[in-house]
């Protein structure tokens, strides 16, 4: 770290996912946490929100005794919260706040945002109402604590996350102009929106206005705060150059730093513990896919999945199955594949029937059943099994999973959290007993799923449209291989060129990879193993972190400015 960076003294960070484990973004901030916590005892304070007045979080432990004082005065300042402890590795501080009394200020908070910054409200609906009630919570929460305890002797951070925050942000720059404002945008709501309503994002970008494109999309409000956040805060920054470049598009504002998503080693077993627990995977797999199928599978077969948002474009969820299905009647397989579609949907709970069979499984001297489940695909029961995509994709290209099949599939349309009801498997768990991932994203900012996937030594194939694919392309050039090539059993990432426009080159890439992982010898995949764990081992928070630095330089140098300006 150069020497001559200024350094924050305390550091705020609100997110919709602090203590709420929905996405992405959670995986960032609670992988980095240590890393700061290390640096900054107890002066990295994370901001989420209190969804869980009536029951406990298993995520949040409470410690009452913790800034006791200033929690009275929060309190009588109007603020519900409560402090403790984010139960992650380094178990940073959190305040959780009650954002629901501040609904009844929600149109003088508009209007206020309005006159200062021109934040367009008007076009609110859904869920932009209760992030933005949350993010002023969140920015009062900071004023308080600032008001006293610190003083402009201190450097103070303040970091919003997507633009469910950016309305605290701005309130802290408005209110608190000591504190050095930071806004991340990790995607844009108008790329995500382009390339989920099937429009062409990339060829196209350069000739998109943002504005026009949140008015015919319907996201006109959301557009208007992440817009402008990213124009006032002291450092705009974004996760990937692919999506840096979106912003500079959609926003209008080329960010000041790009912050690429690290991942922590430590949630990664070693030794024996990481062979015990891959071969509980494999078993586990087994025996559900079994139940389920009503045939016995080898343990030469290969375990390919995918996973993440259930969004079908977007994740390339569509040409996953494309391609599986093509890979299915290619004479070239050379051994059985088991391929897993692990995406959250709209799901009533596991099927009882695969419930017993299990039951009936784990029982001494069981027989398998060699007869199929109806519907020999699905784990969980659908609440609407006729509006969701991955069901009917499978229906539309015949997939019953005959034993004959030399690749069958399974969807498993549920959060893996270790009490799912037929896995009863945390997703980091299973992920342990795959053999390879494919992430065939479309509109991926960065991409956990396969950071996360080497990290585990399992073999990926992702694509030049994810961040994480151009940061693993730049480390193969820097290998000397060249940017165009890369090999699974060399590199253990495969990282296929995707554009607006060559959906079946995709299908018809991952069916070659498979078809190719498929015919290596067992010391090639061990080397793949390998290389996939050497990759995630260059991008750990360790090294990402500088970059982090020199957002906290860029905003608190423009704060120490703004405020020799007004005294």
């Amino acid at each position: 770290m150069s020497q001559d960076k200024l350094l924050p003294h305390y550091i705020f960070e609100s997110s919709w996912e602090v203590c709420n484990k929905v996405g992405g973004i959670y995986t960032v901030l609670s992988t980095r946490a240590k890393t700061l916590q290390e640096a900054l005892p107890d002066r990295v304070v994370f901001i989420g929100p209190d969804f869980w007045q009536e029951k406990e979080n298993p995520l949040f432990k409470e410690e009452p005794r913790l800034w006791a004082d200033w929690r009275k005065q929060a309190v009588a300042e109007g603020l519900n919260i409560r402090i403790g402890r984010w139960q992650i590795p380094g178990k940073p501080v959190v305040v959780l706040v009650d954002f629901r009394p501040f609904f009844a200020q929600k149109n003088d908070i508009y209007g206020a945002l309005w006159t200062e910054y021109q934040v367009d409200s008007l076009h609110a609906y859904g869920d932009y109402d209760e992030a933005s009630m949350f993010s002023y919570a969140a920015g009062r929460v900071v004023e308080s604590y600032y008001t006293h305890f610190l003083d402009e002797s201190m450097n103070v951070v303040y970091q919003a996350h997507e633009w469910m925050t950016g309305l605290g942000a701005l309130y802290v720059q408005r209110h608190v102009p000591a504190i050095a404002t930071i806004f991340t945008t990790h995607a844009t709501t108008i790329g995500r929106s382009i390339a989920g309503n099937g429009k062409p994002l990339y060829d196209y970008l350069f000739a998109y206005n943002g504005n026009q494109m949140a008015d015919e999309l319907n996201v006109q409000s959301k557009h208007s705060i992440e817009r402008q956040t990213a124009h006032h805060v002291d450092c705009f920054t974004t996760v990937s150059d692919v999506t840096a470049r979106e912003c500079l598009e959609l926003l209008d504002k080329q960010p000041d730093v790009v912050l690429p998503n690290g991942f922590e080693m430590d949630f990664v077993p070693k030794g024996v513990t990481f062979v015990n627990r891959r071969r509980k995977a494999r078993k586990r797999i087994f025996e559900v896919a079994e139940s389920l199928m009503g045939t016995h599978f080898n343990d030469d077969t290969i375990i390919v999945s995918t996973s993440g948002r259930y969004e079908w474009k977007n994740k390339g969820i569509d040409v996953y199955i494309e391609a599986l299905c093509r890979t299915l009647h290619d004479d070239r397989l050379q051994r059985p594949v088991l391929a897993l579609i692990e995406v959250p949907a709209w799901q009533a709970g596991p099927r009882e029937d695969l419930k017993e069979r299990l039951a009936q499984q784990s029982t001494p001297n069981a027989q398998l059943s060699s007869r199929p489940l109806p519907d020999p695909f699905i784990t969980h029961n659908l609440y609407e099994p006729g509006g969701d995509m991955v069901s009917q994709a499978l229906h539309r290209h015949g997939i019953n999973n005959r034993e004959s099949a030399r690749l069958k599939i399974m969807f498993v349309p549920c959060y893996l959290d270790g009490a799912d009801g037929i896995f009863n498997i945390h997703y980091y768990d299973l992920l342990l007993g795959l053999d390879l991932t494919v992430y065939p994203s479309y509109y991926e900012p960065w991409g956990y799923t396969p950071l996360e996937s080497v990290a585990f030594k399992v073999p990926c194939i992702t694509t030049t449209l994810a961040g994480f694919g151009l940061w693993a392309n730049e480390q193969k050039t820097k290998s000397s291989k060249g940017a165009d090539v890369c090999y699974l059993d060399r590199d253990g990432v495969e990282v296929i060129q995707r554009s607006d426009y060559n959906y079946d080159e995709v299908a018809d890439r991952i069916r070659d990879e498979i078809i190719g992982f498929s015919a290596l010898a067992p010391k090639e995949v061990e080397v793949a193993r390998k290389a996939a764990s050497a990759l995630a081992a260059k991008a750990q928070w360790k090294y990402f972190i500088e970059y982090y630095y020199q957002a906290y330089d860029i905003a608190l140098r423009k704060a120490l400015e703004r405020n020799r300006q007004t005294t």
